[in-house]
């Protein structure tokens, strides 16, 4: 496979996983603010979003003061926000459409489809119902395209690499999402525990759709302690960090095994995924939550412009 059609794959996997994180985020902070303060509603909800997503600094650069419709704006269909989920699809189908002979005619299909269908909604800051249509759009639209190639493409580079992009682009999702709810969310005067942090820490489970896992594996109240084992350790949560490293050392396992060649994408892979599995979240919480994702999240990115390098991207 040449490096160019290897790099596209990768990216499309990356832009379609972080068009569905932030319609995932969107649509758990838009439920949050909504709520009055005495059940869970939060002031610093959508600056604690944009956190999540990486793009404060650049929301800061373009509107200044946050607000509510701004912050809607800016992640759903600014143009000027490369990682608005409008931009993540129209990259997405960019890449795509630059190999459409690595994807079957079903996944190329249903991305095309989505993407004409989200470039409906213009370029306009969304009314409430619009947001919430626009949201679900966009998740209808990854859930498609992920099983249109889950059920269509050949096991073989092209259907890898894209899941490569994506499991990456996971493993970083969830690490910001939770360094943000530690440092960002709870304000300094609410206690842990309180209701403020209850509904965060449920909100934080619903943006991963891990509410329900939670329920099934710890039979108990959500507690900080307990939503970071399941979504840092736990290799039975697809979104967690120990099951997208396991999928990312398989997936480099079998690029491997076809092309006859390892790199150092492979060895830090195989380092973090041993790391993760020697540490429990006592041990997390012992010496820093923040110190812990902080390392992780700079590993993660070592790996990326790793996979880059190997592969010549």
């Amino acid at each position: 496979m040449l490096s160019r059609t290897a790099a596209n794959l990768y990216w499309t996997g990356r832009y379609i996983e972080r068009a569905d994180f932030t319609a995932r985020l969107l649509d758990a902070t838009l439920r949050l603010s909504s709520l009055p303060a005495d059940y869970g509603g939060d002031p610093q909800a959508w600056s604690a979003a944009l956190a999540a997503a990486g793009v404060a600094q650049a929301f800061a650069d373009a509107y200044g003061e946050v607000s509510d419709d701004a912050a809607v704006h800016f992640m759903s269909l600014d143009p000027a926000n490369p990682s608005s989920m409008r931009n993540c699809l129209e990259r997405a189908r960019s890449n795509a459409r630059a190999v459409r002979t690595g994807l079957t005619v079903e996944a190329w299909e249903t991305l095309n489809d989505s993407w004409l269908q989200v470039e409906r909604f213009g370029v306009g800051t969304p009314s409430p119902s619009r947001a919430s249509e626009l949201i679900e759009t966009v998740r209808r639209a990854v859930l498609a395209f992920d099983g249109a190639a889950q059920r269509t493409m050949l096991r073989g580079d092209a259907f890898w690499f894209l899941r490569l992009g994506a499991a990456i682009e996971r493993a970083d999702n969830t690490a910001r999402l939770l360094d943000v709810k530690y440092h960002v969310l709870l304000p300094r005067t609410e206690p842990v525990g309180g209701s403020l942090d209850y509904f965060q820490w449920a909100t934080i489970l619903r943006t991963v759709s891990a509410l329900t896992a939670y329920r099934w594996v710890y039979k108990d109240a959500v507690k900080p302690w307990l939503v970071a084992d399941l979504l840092i350790f736990n290799t039975e949560m697809p979104r967690s960090l120990a099951a997208c490293y396991e999928e990312i050392s398989g997936l480099l396992d079998s690029l491997a095994q076809d092309s006859g060649r390892r790199g150092r994408a492979h060895r830090l892979a195989s380092a973090t995924l041993l790391a993760l599995g020697d540490t429990d979240i006592d041990t997390v919480f012992a010496s820093g939550l923040h110190e812990f994702i902080t390392g992780f999240l700079g590993d993660n990115n070592e790996l990326g412009a790793a996979v880059a390098e190997q592969f010549l991207f």
